[in-house]
């Protein structure tokens, strides 16, 4: 019987710090917390010549194989 109030008893203790960590990191995800900041990117200088953007990388090509 004394195991089992000891296992009891530490059971409690690990309940109680697991509860305790929950509320100092708060909610999982975005609820509840302030949303974060749009990143602002900023404009190009007038007098600065402006350079095109690479194009975008192209994917494999894939043929298809005629059964022989």
């Amino acid at each position: 019987m004394a195991s089992e109030s000891v296992g009891g008893i530490f059971g409690a203790i690990v309940a109680a710090i697991v509860l305790a960590v929950a509320v100092v990191f708060g909610p999982i995800g975005q609820y509840g917390k302030p949303p974060k900041p749009a990143k602002v990117e900023p404009a190009p200088a007038a007098g600065a010549p402006a350079v095109p953007a690479a194009p975008a990388p192209r994917g494999p090509v894939i043929r298809e194989v005629p059964n022989q």
